[in-house]
C-alpha cells in the first residue's frame, strides 16, 4: 500500500507562508529527493494556485540555480490530483480536477501500484490528518517568526490528538530543521 506523506515548510511560530521561508539551494534538494520517491501529489485549489504555473514556467525557462531548475523538473513531471469546489476545469496536461469526496479518493489512490503521495496543500493535509490517513509528516521548521498567515488546522480542527513518532532531523546550514514523523501505531 502506498504511503501518503505531507510535508511543508513552517516558520518557529506555526505559520506556512511561502514568502517568509528560507527558500535556498539546500532546501530545494531536500524537497527534489522527497519529491522523486513519489509519484503522485495532492493538492487544494490554494497552494495549487501558488505552484502552478510558477514551476512549470520555472521548467521551461530554466529561469534559476541548477538545483531549483532540478526541483521545478521533478515538480512538474509528477502527476497531481486538484481538490477543488471552485474550479470546473484545469489546463495542466498532468492534473486531474477532484470534486468529490476526499477521503473516499484517496482511499482509493492509497491502494493502487506506484511511489508515494505527496500532500502539498494544509487544507487536504488538515482533512487527511482528522481521517488518519497521513501516514508520515515531514516539518522544515525555518528560523523565522511570522506574526502572521495559514496555519495548519485552521479550516479543520482535530477530534482527537494526533500521536507522532519521531523518525529522524536534518539541519540546514540555514538554521532550518526539517522534521521527520510517521503516525503513532
Amino acid at each position: 500500500m502506498r504511503k501518503i506523506i505531507f510535508a511543508i515548510n513552517i516558520t518557529t511560530d506555526g505559520y506556512c507562508s511561502h514568502m517568509d521561508m528560507i527558500a535556498d539551494d539546500e532546501l530545494h534538494k531536500y524537497f527534489t529527493d522527497l519529491l522523486r520517491n513519489g509519484s503522485l501529489m495532492l493538492y487544494g485549489r490554494v497552494t495549487y494556485q501558488l505552484m502552478v504555473p510558477f514551476w512549470p514556467e520555472v521548467a521551461r525557462n530554466r529561469s534559476m540555480s541548477e538545483v531549483s531548475n532540478e526541483f521545478a523538473d521533478v515538480f512538474t513531471s509528477l502527476e497531481k490530483i486538484l481538490f477543488s469546489t471552485t474550479l470546473k476545469h484545469i489546463d495542466e496536461t498532468n492534473t486531474r480536477l477532484v470534486q468529490g469526496n476526499i477521503k473516499e479518493e484517496v482511499l482509493r489512490l492509497k491502494q493502487e501500484p506506484g511511489k508515494d503521495i505527496l500532500v502539498g496543500s494544509l487544507s487536504i493535509a488538515s482533512q487527511l490528518s482528522e481521517y488518519g490517513l497521513i501516514d508520515e509528516y515531514r516539518f522544515v521548521v525555518h528560523p523565522v517568526l511570522a506574526g502572521k498567515g495559514p496555519r495548519l488546522f485552521d479550516t479543520v480542527k482535530l477530534q482527537e490528538t494526533l500521536r507522532l513518532e519521531f523518525l529522524g532531523s536534518k539541519t540546514f546550514q540555514s538554521g532550518s530543521i526539517a522534521l521527520h514523523y510517521k503516525k503513532h501505531t
